[in-house]
């Protein structure tokens, strides 16, 4: 049977008291729209369809081609939000899965025990319910003496007895297309919030004879709504848990796992240990056998077998095998390390290659420079790309040497197996083998104290 799905993400989310939409709130470094649009695809969805309403320029600019969004002007309910969606599916000959955009923890195993429910009873409409030991503000699942779903009761509307339920209506349905829009139709909005609910249509079923059944989520913790950053803490709290155990499993090992922050669309291989205090973001991919921390942060980096990166940060950068890096180094966007380079204390580099070997071992600025294989930089060494208009190259070839608080004035090119004097400001190329030394002649004023 084809499976589409329809994800409701429409509402502004007033408690988390922001211009962005509820939905694109992050948990685990992505939207919580993206981890959703991930579960359906993963279940098995082929088409799927994103009602938007409060932001929508912003939801749909993230769903890009993944999914084909439609608008509700208005927020008049659950059930009057799939309604829009009446254009794209009306002829889809199968079923369809409707789900909120602000439950991130879904998981694809739930999903589809959804999907095969609804299969397996041949029913019009299922529902995913859960057990809560406190369901307030949820909708109760009211049963008859068959354990059959008779109807959905939402909090404002049910008497003490109904409340008093503790199986709960988790927002999950799965939905037979035939005469599903048609049904949509003969929804009220007379209920004490004036919308009309999708829950109504269990009852509506009912009473036309179709087959109405329930599945039960086995870990209430999958169908939580993230109303407020308190709830979108509990869920990045969840996630986390979930990424790091899976990462443990593999082979990585994580000495504290209460501060580390790896996101779930990041890489770790086995063999490499992760130190407290680490944060591993983006699509980040750690190879076998490295050593990340204590207090490190990568993103959207991929670092080579066997680095140890230490009290440092690397962004958007290509980090080869066997790489030293920091304490307190800075890898910003656009470098690539060779092999076995070190970078040490204080160092931060910017749009620079360097090559197999090479050491830049402390204090020093290296911007817009491309360093070739076994290179030393002295400690204190800045590269002055920049003159206030524009950025400039430095190149430093293979085996040359640069003494301390050296100013290299781009553009510049050092030789191979050049060497520069310490203190220098280097101005003009230095060619293959030479020394290059740029600075005042000393000065001795004798008894100049005294005098």
């Amino acid at each position: 049977m084809r499976l589409a799905a329809v994800i409701l993400a429409a509402g502004k989310g007033t408690r988390m008291k922001s211009k962005l939409p509820k939905v694109l709130h992050q948990v685990g470094g992505k939207p919580m729209l993206g981890h959703v649009l991930d579960a359906v695809k993963k279940a098995g969805v082929e088409k799927t369809v994103v009602v938007a309403g409060f932001g929508a320029d912003k939801v749909e600019s993230y769903v890009g081609d993944s999914a084909e969004v439609v608008y509700q002007e208005q927020q008049l309910g659950t059930a009057h939000a799939l309604l829009q969606a009446a254009g794209v599916l009306q002829t889809f000959p199968g079923n369809v899965l409707v789900l909120c955009g602000d439950t991130p923890l879904i998981t694809p195993e739930t999903l589809s025990q959804l999907v095969k429910c609804h299969q397996d009873k041949n029913a019009s409409a299922t529902v995913l319910t859960a057990k809560m030991q406190d369901p307030t503000g949820y909708g109760r699942v009211i049963r008859d003496d068959q354990g059959r779903v008779k109807r959905i009761v939402e909090q404002k509307d049910g008497t003490p007895e109904e409340l008093a339920v503790k199986e709960i209506n988790t927002g999950f349905y799965c939905f037979a297309v035939p005469g599903l829009f048609e049904a949509l139709l003969q929804i009220s909005s007379e209920n004490a919030q004036g919308e009309y609910y999708l829950t109504d249509i269990i009852e509506l079923y009912n009473r036309q004879g179709k087959i109405t059944a329930a599945a039960v989520c086995d870990d209430p913790v999958e169908v939580m709504g993230v109303n407020n950053r308190r709830q979108l803490a509990a869920a990045e709290k969840e996630l986390r848990s979930r990424v790091l155990n899976r990462l443990m499993d593999e082979g990585v090992t994580i000495i504290d796992p209460a501060t580390t922050y790896v996101d779930s669309s990041a890489t770790v291989e086995p063999d490499t240990v992760i130190y407290p205090g680490s944060i591993i973001e983006g699509n980040a991919k750690i190879s076998s056998g490295c050593c990340i921390g204590p207090s490190t942060r990568i993103v959207n980096s991929i670092i080579g077998a066997g680095c140890k990166i230490q009290y440092s940060v690397v962004m958007d950068s290509e980090i080869g095998p066997d790489c030293s890096i920091g304490p307190y180094a800075y890898i910003r966007p656009g470098c690539r390390l060779g092999k076995a380079v070190k970078i040490g204390d204080f160092v931060e580099i910017k749009k620079s290659v360097v090559g197999d070997k090479s050491k830049i071992p402390h204090l020093s600025y290296i911007g817009d420079t491309i360093i070739g294989n076994d290179v030393n930089v002295g400690a204190g060494t800045i590269t002055c790309n920049y003159d206030g208009k524009q950025k400039h190259i430095t190149e430093i070839e293979d085996g040359a040497f640069i003494g301390s608080n050296t100013n290299l004035v781009a553009p510049v090119k050092v030789g191979a197996g050049a060497l520069i004097g310490a203190g220098s400001t280097i101005t003009k190329n230095v060619p293959a083998g030479a020394l290059g030394v740029a600075r005042g002649r000393q000065v001795i004023k004798e008894n100049w104290r005294k005098r």
